[in-house]
C-alpha cells in the first residue's frame, strides 16, 4: 500500500492496547504518533508489574477464552490474532523470559514491566514512531481536528486516522480519567456507563474485626456464589480482608456477578468455605471433640482445626456464643460462613472498569460507525475479565486488531 505510507495515524493512549496498534501500524512503514497525558508511557502497565507482571495464562485456551463471558462472543475473532502461546512468543521476541507461575499465570521471568516496556519502546522508536508525553487530549475541534493541551499550551493535529486507546477510568493518577466518555457520546458513539470491576465490596465489619484484622490475608478458602441466573459456581483461592471490606484476587473472579446482583437487589451475599479441604463429616467429627478436651476453644480450633486469626474472627462475626455451642450450626458456618457485600468500592480504587465503547458502535475491525477513520481499542471497550493475565491479553490483542482494523481501511480509501 504505498499510497497509505503518505498517511499519518495518531493513536492517543501509550499503554499496552496504543503501543500494540503502533507495532502493526508502524512494521508496514505507517508514520504513528502516540500522545498521552503522561510524563511517560505504560503508567498503569509499570504499576501492574509491580507485584509480579501477569502477561497472560497458560489455562487451556478454549477455558481461557470464558474468562471474557458474555463479551467473548465480540473479542474470540481478537483473541485468535493473539492468543497466550503467540502473546509469550511476541514477549520473547523483545528479549524478555517468561515463566508459568504455580496458578498458571505467566509472568516475565525478571517478575517486572520496566524492561518489557523499554525494549519495546525502544523498538517501536527504532521503526519511526513519534511519542508525545504530557498531550492530554481534550476532543475534537469544530473542524474535526484533535485537540491537545500540553505544557506549551493548546495545540491542534489533523491525522488522516486515529485510533483512541485511553483506557478506563480507574487509577485517574496513571492517566485512566474516562473524561473522553461524553466527547464520544457528543459524537453519537454508545457507551456503557463505567463501573468498578476488579474491586473491593463493603461489608458492615464490626470495629474489632476492622481495627485488628483490617489488610489480613484470608488464605486457602473457597466462595460460593449464585449469580442472577441462578447459576451456583465455587472457586477455591486467596482474598483479602479490608478496612472497609472485601478484595483480592478470589473476590475479584466474582466481581462481575457480585456487582450484577449489588445493581438489581442493592446487597449480595456469597459464602466461604473456611476449610476446603475437610469434607463436613471430618469437620463435625473434629468440632464434637472440643467437648472432650481441656483446650480453650481457640486453642483447640487452632491444633484441630487450623482455625485461628482472621478466620476464628470471621466465625465470631456472624456467631453468637450460643451459636458456638449449636455445634451443627458451628460446622455449617466454618463450611459456609455468609457475607453480606453492600456496595462496590469507588472505580478509582478498582484494578480495571467495566462498560465503555458499546461493540455494536463500531465495525468489526473497530472503527466506529459514526465517525469513519477513528478506531478503538483496549480498556475503552466494553469488556472485562478477571486479574490473571486476561486483561492484558485483551489489551494487546485489540491493539493488535485495530492496528490491522487501520491498515484495511487506509488500503480501500487508497484503492476506492
Amino acid at each position: 500500500m504505498p499510497d497509505s505510507l503518505n498517511k499519518t495515524v495518531a493513536i492517543i493512549g501509550g499503554g499496552p492496547a496504543g503501543l500494540m496498534a503502533a507495532e502493526v501500524l508502524s512494521n508496514v512503514g505507517v508514520q504513528v504518533d502516540v500522545f498521552d497525558a503522561m510524563p511517560s508511557f505504560g503508567r498503569k502497565f509499570l504499576l501492574a508489574g509491580i507485584g509480579g507482571l501477569n502477561i497472560t495464562h497458560s489455562e487451556d485456551y478454549t477455558k481461557f477464552c470464558t474468562r471474557y463471558a458474555d463479551r467473548q462472543s465480540h473479542l474470540q475473532t481478537t483473541l485468535n490474532l493473539l492468543p497466550p502461546e503467540q502473546l509469550c512468543e511476541w514477549v520473547h521476541g523483545l528479549g524478555i523470559e517468561t515463566f508459568v507461575g504455580t496458578s498458571g499465570r505467566v509472568f516475565p521471568k525478571e517478575m517486572k514491566a520496566a524492561p518489557l516496556l523499554r525494549a519495546w519502546l525502544h523498538r517501536l522508536r527504532s521503526k519511526g514512531v513519534r511519542m508525545h508525553v504530557r498531550h492530554r487530549w481534550q476532543g475534537w475541534g469544530a473542524k474535526g481536528q484533535l485537540q491537545f493541551s500540553t505544557p506549551n499550551g493548546v495545540i491542534e493535529y489533523a491525522p488522516t486516522v486515529t485510533v483512541l486507546a485511553l483506557g478506563g477510568a480507574s487509577w485517574p493518577k496513571l492517566g485512566s480519567d474516562g473524561a473522553w466518555v461524553p466527547w464520544l457520546r457528543n459524537q453519537g458513539v454508545e457507551v456503557t456507563e463505567l463501573e468498578s470491576a476488579n474491586c473491593g465490596f463493603e461489608v458492615k465489619w464490626s470495629d474489632y474485626l476492622r481495627e485488628k484484622y483490617a489488610g489480613a490475608p484470608l488464605k486457602s478458602v473457597a466462595l460460593k456464589f449464585t449469580n442472577l441466573h441462578g447459576q451456583e459456581s465455587e472457586r477455591q483461592g486467596e482474598m483479602v480482608i479490608g478496612q472497609h471490606g472485601v478484595e483480592g484476587s478470589l473476590v475479584y473472579a466474582y466481581s462481575r456477578e457480585i456487582r450484577q446482583r449489588l445493581n438489581a437487589q442493592g446487597s449480595a451475599t456469597f459464602t466461604l468455605d473456611l476449610l476446603p479441604g475437610r469434607s463436613v463429616d471430618r469437620v463435625r467429627s473434629e468440632v464434637a471433640g472440643f467437648a472432650r478436651s481441656s483446650h480453650s476453644l481457640p486453642a483447640y480450633f487452632k491444633s484441630k482445626l487450623g482455625l485461628a486469626g482472621v478466620k476464628l474472627a470471621l466465625l465470631h462475626e456472624v456467631l453468637s456464643k450460643e451459636d458456638f455451642k449449636n455445634s451443627e450450626k458451628l460446622v455449617s458456618t466454618i463450611k459456609a460462613l455468609p457475607i453480606t457485600v453492600q456496595a462496590v468500592r469507588p472505580i478509582n480504587e478498582a484494578i480495571s472498569t467495566a462498560g465503555g465503547v458499546r461493540f455494536e458502535s463500531m465495525n468489526s475491525n473497530y472503527m466506529l460507525t459514526n465517525k469513519p477513520g477513528t478506531f478503538v481499542a483496549g480498556e475503552m471497550l466494553d469488556w472485562e475479565a478477571p486479574t490473571g493475565g486476561y486483561l492484558l491479553t485483551a489489551c494487546f490483542a485489540t491493539g493488535m486488531a485495530a492496528g490491522q482494523g487501520v491498515l484495511q481501511w487506509l488500503n480501500d480509501s487508497t484503492t476506492g
